[in-house]
C-alpha cells in the first residue's frame, strides 16, 4: 500500500508507549498496533483527529504517501 503510517516515529520523539497512546485516545492496544503497523483499512477522522491532539501533531505527520513503482506509473487496481 502506497499510504505509510509514521506514529511509531511520532511516539518516539514524544518519548510515549503504545499503550499509553492508546489509553488517551480511547483504541486498544490491539487497534493502534493494526493501524501503526500499516495494516489497517481506514481510519476514522476522530480517531485521526484524537492522534494529532495527543501527539501534537499534523495529519501528514503520521501518514504519508509513497509511490510503489516506477515514477509516472499508477498504483494497480487504481483508474
Amino acid at each position: 500500500m502506497p499510504i505509510v503510517v509514521d506514529i511509531d516515529v511520532m511516539l518516539a520523539k514524544r518519548k510515549m508507549s503504545v499503550g499509553e497512546l492508546a489509553d488517551r485516545i480511547g483504541i486498544t492496544p490491539a487497534n493502534l498496533a493494526v493501524l501503526k503497523n500499516g495494516r489497517a483499512k481506514a481510519v476514522r477522522f476522530t480517531t485521526l483527529a484524537a492522534l494529532c491532539e495527543v501527539l501534537e501533531c499534523q495529519p501528514g505527520d503520521l501518514l504519508r504517501w509513497e509511490t510503489e513503482g516506477p515514477p509516472g506509473r499508477v498504483a494497480q487496481g487504481q483508474p
